[in-house]
């Protein structure tokens, strides 16, 4: 690694630790030509993803805009929505795909949610799907019923 105050192409690394989850390693380097202490960063370059929108533009898929959606949908609910962001990151990038439709991102999403609390998945699909009246949320909650029952009974025919 090239030192920042003397360009000589040596340094030695004296601590490393990792950071941001786990997801980048700081390390505490040293030249040993003038002895100035620096920090670097080593993190995972990773493949892009495109995220074509509904009207056709594309744009690279933004973690914090997805939190900020989540978060939006997860208020004063117990859920973690930086955990369900980085779950589904992971999911993206450890999938082949370098584009997503934003309605494919979107029922990731609803499924992480439904997953994890109902309240927070109705929220996040009110907006998403655009309800525009009283029988389309109403549709969505009886789907969420089915759903349901067919837990129950795939949980009950386990204990059996």
């Amino acid at each position: 690694m090239k030192c920042p105050a003397c360009n000589s192409q040596d340094s030695r690394v004296l601590d490393s630790r990792p950071v941001d989850d786990g997801s980048s390693i700081k390390r505490r380097r040293e030249c040993p030509v003038c002895g100035k202490r620096f920090n670097t960063y080593e993190v995972v370059d990773t493949v892009p993803i495109a995220v074509v929108k509904r009207n056709g533009m594309r744009e690279f898929f933004d973690k914090h805009k997805l939190t900020l959606g989540i978060e939006r949908a997860c208020q004063k609910r117990p859920v973690d929505p930086s955990q369900i962001a980085n779950a589904i990151e992971a999911e993206l990038q450890n999938s082949i795909v370098t584009e997503i439709t934003s309605t494919q991102l979107g029922e990731i999403v609803l499924a992480h949610l439904r997953e994890v609390d109902i309240v927070s998945y109705i929220r996040f699909a009110s907006v998403y799907r655009e309800f525009q009246d009283v029988d389309s949320f109403m549709e969505e909650i009886k789907y969420l019923n089915r759903l349901s029952r067919r837990k129950s009974v795939r949980k009950v025919e386990e204990h059996d």
